[in-house]
């Protein structure tokens, strides 16, 4: 099984390169769950309000207004777009909120990656996932494409996760062999912005001695790929999602950043 975090500018997608490496993938016997963000979206909802949002160490500071534009955002459009999407390619897809059921149990995340304490708002940090409502889309041959909303224990706060935390909590959830990481940026580089550091395969150890080192929105990708393989999560890659062939390459194991436990 193989979980895929796709956002940003990598969702474009003009020309059918991702659904098309879904569908091989699936051709050759793997089960595929796509967990989406949808920053640039947001954005311009967010701006067509007139709301103006601020980041802090790579999360978006979400009061209950803007939380309530990143549900309807990510919900009622993203998720549509992109089941739709795979749906035209002759793919069997299906969007859902972690909110419901719940599929995404959390609370608020009081810290950043490196622990200091901060108010982001309704920001969740993932408690728990009950994957049964993914796993029964899996059973009827439907890719899941899942929002990354959640729940709050109790059952009435939406909160607003980190995608790239959302998947790997699922995919640890799911004890899925890979987590793919769709980013715009290669991989993870010890040096950035020198294009030389690209690091193509490291071990969970010595990405968590380095990952201090890492700042903005790199470093929750960095510490989701370290939370996967804590919890089960075989290896994850991230990878180019703006690059229209890196997710076929990731796939068939080549390309990007790729993290070993």
């Amino acid at each position: 099984m193989i979980v895929v975090k796709f956002g940003g500018h990598a969702m474009k997608d003009e020309n059918g390169n991702f659904a098309r490496a879904i569908s091989t993938a699936q051709k050759a016997g793997e089960q595929v769950v796509v967990v989406h963000g949808g920053g640039p979206q947001i954005d311009a909802a967010l701006n067509a309000k007139g709301i103006v949002s601020t980041w802090v160490g790579g999360f978006r500071v979400t009061t209950q207004e803007i939380f309530d534009v990143v549900e309807d955002v990510l919900v009622n459009h993203v998720g549509i777009e992109v089941a739709a999407t795979l749906g035209k390619a002759g793919i069997k897809a299906q969007a859902m909120s972690a909110r419901t059921l719940p599929t995404v149990i959390a609370n608020r995340r009081t810290q950043l990656i490196d622990g200091t304490p901060v108010d982001l708002g309704f920001v969740g940090d993932v408690l728990r996932v009950d994957p049964s409502a993914v796993l029964e889309l899996l059973d009827q041959g439907i890719v899941p494409v899942i929002a990354p909303v959640s729940s709050d224990d109790d059952m009435k706060t939406g909160l607003n996760v980190n995608a790239d935390f959302a998947a790997a909590a699922i995919a640890a959830s799911l004890g899925a062999s890979t987590l793919i990481v769709m980013t715009d940026v290669p991989g993870i580089y010890r040096s950035w912005p020198d294009t030389s550091s690209l690091i193509e395969s490291i071990s969970a150890d010595e990405l968590e001695s380095i990952k201090s080192g890492f700042a903005d929105g790199m470093a929750p990708k960095v510490q989701a790929a370290l939370d996967a393989l804590s919890f089960g999560a075989q290896a994850v890659r991230i990878i180019d999602g703006t690059d229209p062939d890196s997710f076929a390459s990731a796939l068939a194991g080549r390309g990007g950043t790729l993290v070993i436990a």
